[in-house]
């Protein structure tokens, strides 16, 4: 069956690991009748958590797709890991849907991830509302995690639903916007009823609140509820959608998802207010580079992102695919614009879990997935022409964590390379590049718990054994003062010989200068025509430093005389001339090592402020500053990329695995004393230990 645009809802559910994304999304699906009956996690039968090691570690690893239809709406539901090592495919979900379901513990309220969620969220603007879970269980208030999320993010939720009860007492849940009560009723959907009588004043209140929101969504609709005080139940609805697409409110319902409570007026709401795909715009890229709003518009021609890739064993490759613009249809011949190259649709599938289901069509604004595609990867801009614009590529948080790889077994090594770039294509924040500086492979994710994830599959799906370590840093070498020097190169064999003298000038050029070379050769000293082989003698040059072969950076090289020979010179002649002559004055020029420095966010909760920076101090840490807010810290330092190489392990340490963390490249400082020496002799070390290979 096809869905036109105006027909589809696309909801993410996301939140902090443990607080029921996967059971609300499987008890949707069996409410919404796809499924016959709920399975728990501890069953390791979820739609959703499909793969071994998600039923292994009971939780979610990979985002999972599945719809519901409900009065000829299809509602596509994403559910997402909690785990900050598997954010990525949070944010193709986010990419893919027009609103965000926020999971909060009824019990613990808002948690890390949910706070770094929602920031990310506010990156967009993206319409969201929350989810209270476990009403039923001891401890669960479903006022008191309204008013967490109220102090947390500064917004005011309005409830859609109530809960009737909680804890121990908890029989259901009240379904504000239709005047409907929902009880439980065992392992069936639940049943519906009226309103209780001892519930009607709160439902009144929070109806009262339901208006104002709908109020909000449109200028008109605001100045009939101010002059009459209320709005019909079409102008309800009508204000709802455009205020919840707009993001000018905040859905709250509440619930129990193990015993299908909360479910149907979930599925009620989203199909009746959620915003629908033509609420919402997408991002382009022109021909320059400049990022534009595109309307997601079913009217003008086929345009799509692919938004994720993974491998099936049955399937093969699956290309998961928004569709922005236009329709995409089944045999249709479409471009792939990114590569320009032309991509014929063979069979389309949309999914319930890892089950495909064949479609001829896909409208925009749906979510469906291409299968064997010889080109399309993950970030590629579909269209029925080159038309030279592309979607804005997902943005993907930088990996935070590191280890060098390689083979026990030599032979191993190309197998091994060829599954770290299938892992680097199905997740794309896990990155692996062979790093020549270093002579090491280096793999980088998101923690611990995501590389060691990506080992397990490699040790049990290739029967690969691999070796493990922490990677070399990649320091640099500079020069703190002025120097000179001059090198002739002369060497005389039968015929002609080789002849150049280089003099130059070096010195320091302010942090992230990298190079600069200048000629001040008066009187054709040294011709032109060699002078392209003296700059190429003197990046040679800085490939390699004297202090621990490092490459040099921040180095102005002014080339001030020289002398050439009218037979003998040549291009190599200067080239080596002014490598040795860089050389020369580096080792005058009071050279310095330089360590890459890192900007470091933390997110913990404040218990663990004092702990967290005190160890980041212990880090050489330079503490820039701090926020707080409803109980989580965010503290914001600089800190030697040294170390850090194991901080996703210590911060885990410090903070119970609470704590959360990015870090981006900063700059680079100098070092010296001990410190330095320590880098110099293992650099020796390891260039020994390469010359002996």
């Amino acid at each position: 069956m096809s869905y036109t645009t105006d027909k589809l809802r696309n909801v993410a559910i996301a939140g902090h690991g443990q607080t029921g994304k996967t059971t609300l999304f499987e008890h949707l699906l069996f409410t919404g009748g796809v499924i016959p009956r709920a399975e728990t996690l501890e069953s390791g039968k979820t739609v959703s958590d499909s793969t071994p090691e998600e039923i292994e570690r009971k939780i979610s690893i990979h985002a999972a797709m599945g719809h519901v239809d409900k009065n000829g709406v299809k509602i596509n539901f994403f559910d997402t890991p909690g785990s900050s090592d598997f954010s990525g495919d949070v944010i193709l979900s986010f990419r893919a849907a027009e609103f965000a379901l926020l999971t909060v513990d009824g019990r613990s309220g808002v948690q890390i991830e949910t706070v770094k969620l929602w920031r990310n969220l506010d990156g967009t603007n993206k319409p969201r509302g929350v989810f209270i879970t476990k009403l039923d269980l001891e401890h669960g208030d479903f006022d008191k995690a309204l008013a967490d999320i109220k102090e947390k993010f500064k917004v005011e939720p309005v409830p859609v639903t109530l809960p009737m009860g909680s804890s121990s007492s908890f029989k259901g849940i009240i379904d504000v916007l239709n005047d409907k009560a929902y009880f439980l009723q065992d392992e069936a959907p639940e049943k519906e009823s009226s309103v209780p009588d001892e519930f009607k004043d709160a439902v009144a209140a929070a109806r009262e609140k339901l208006i104002e929101a709908a109020a909000e969504g449109d200028d008109a609709l605001m100045e009939q509820y101010i002059e009459k005080g209320s709005l019909s139940p079409e102008e309800m609805t009508k204000g709802l959608v455009l205020a919840l697409a707009g993001n000018k409110y905040v859905p709250a319902f509440a619930g129990a998802p193990p015993v299908n409570s909360g479910i149907i007026p979930l599925i009620d709401f989203i199909a009746a207010a959620g915003p629908n795909p033509r609420t919402v715009t997408d991002k382009m890229l022109d021909a320059e580079g400049k990022e534009k709003e595109v309307p997601i518009d079913p009217d003008k021609p086929l345009s799509a992102l692919v938004i994720r890739t993974t491998y099936d064993q049955f399937s093969g490759k699956l290309s998961w695919i928004k569709v922005i613009t236009g329709k995409l249809a089944v045999d249709a011949e479409a471009v792939n614009v990114t590569e320009s190259k032309k991509e014929r649709i063979g069979k389309l599938y949309t999914c319930q879990g890892k089950k495909l289901e064949e479609v001829k069509e896909l409208f925009a604004g749906d979510v469906g997935i291409i299968t064997k595609s010889a080109t399309l990867k993950t970030n590629d801009t579909v269209g029925v022409a080159d038309t030279g614009f592309s979607f804005a590529p997902l943005s993907l948080p930088e990996p935070v964590h590191s280890i060098a790889v390689n083979a026990v077994a030599k032979k191993d090594d190309d197998k091994l390379g060829e599954f770290l770039v299938r892992a680097a294509e199905e997740d794309k924040t896990f990155r692996y590049v062979f790093n020549g500086e270093t002579k090491e492979t280096v793999i980088s994710g998101m923690g611990e718990l995501q590389i060691n994830y990506i080992l397990d599959k490699i040790k049990t799906n290739q029967k690969i054994e691999v070796e493990t370590r922490i990677p070399k840093i990649a320091y640099r070498e500079t020069i703190t003062k002025k120097a000179s020097a001059e090198y002739t190169h002369k060497k005389q064999t039968g015929g002609h010989g080789q002849y150049g003298k280089v003099m130059m000038d070096i010195a320091p050029l302010p942090r992230g200068e990298k190079y600069q070379f200048i000629n001040a050769i008066f009187g054709g000293a040294i011709p032109k025509n060699y002078i392209p082989g003296v700059e190429k003698g003197v990046v040679e040059g800085m490939a390699h430093g004297t202090m621990a072969n490092y490459p040099v950076v921040d180095v102005e090289v002014k080339i001030v005389d020289g002398k050439y020979h009218p037979v003998d010179s040549s291009e190599l002649s200067f080239k080596l001339a002014a490598r040795n002559a860089f050389r020369d004055a580096m080792r005058q020029a009071n050279p310095t090592l330089l360590e890459p420095i890192m900007n470091l966010t933390v997110f913990v909760e404040e218990k663990y402020l004092g702990d967290v920076m005190s160890d980041l101090s212990s880090k050489r840490g330079k503490i820039l500053g701090q926020d707080s807010a409803g109980g989580i810290a965010e503290i914001r330092a600089e800190v030697p990329h040294a170390e850090l190489l194991r901080y996703s392990i210590d911060l885990r340490s410090i903070t119970s695995g609470t704590g959360s963390f990015n870090v981006t490249f900063a700059f680079y400082s100098p070092i010296t004393g001990r410190i330095a020496d320590d880098v110099i002799k293992a650099r020796e070390s390891f260039k020994l230990q390469e010359a002996d290979e």
